[in-house]
């Protein structure tokens, strides 16, 4: 198929359409990239998003979704170093999150490759920063509607690989 671009519009319409389809693959591959160890195979389920949605209205806001990651990290940093060590980090065989997660999310989080991505510095810690980070960039990665920006509806929670996008 040939396309012949008569117009300098033409041309920035066929950059863009070029530039689209190679961002909606990085994002098809971040998804991908950021479920290893279960990670999202636990944090998808009906039981983690009631867990997540406070306000039970069926949608998960990015407040509730800070809110739910600081405890989290808070329940994984036992020293309270204010970071976690990648090594013990993924070699838990019991994570203290308590009754604000389940099994599965629980069972996600330990992984040496999920560890080692959150790390984003590689000096085998993760700090809360580099965790607030990484789970606002799961956020970003899982809100797929165009209609619910910053708000986690049940298609954007339960999408696999950026379906919605």
């Amino acid at each position: 198929m040939t396309i012949t671009l008569r117009s300098p519009r033409s041309v920035t319409l066929a950059a863009s359409m070029v530039a689209l389809t190679l961002s909606l693959g990085a994002v098809a591959d971040d998804v991908v990239s950021f479920s290893t160890g279960g990670y999202a195979a636990g944090l998808r389920t009906k039981e983690m998003m009631n867990l997540i949605d406070t306000d039970g209205d069926g949608t998960i806001s990015r407040a509730e979704w800070d809110a739910f990651q600081e405890k989290v990290f808070k329940a994984l940093d036992t020293h309270k170093r204010g970071k976690l060590s990648t090594a013990i980090f993924a070699s838990r065989t019991e994570l203290r999150i308590g009754s604000f997660a389940t099994g599965g999310y629980a069972d996600g989080l330990r992984s040496a490759e999920l560890a080692r991505k959150i790390d984003a510095d590689g000096d085998g810690w993760i700090t809360h920063e580099e965790w607030m980070t990484y789970q606002d960039k799961v956020f970003d990665l899982m809100n797929t509607s165009p209609t619910h920006k910053d708000v986690l509806a049940n298609e954007d929670f339960f999408a696999t690989g950026g379906a919605n996008r």
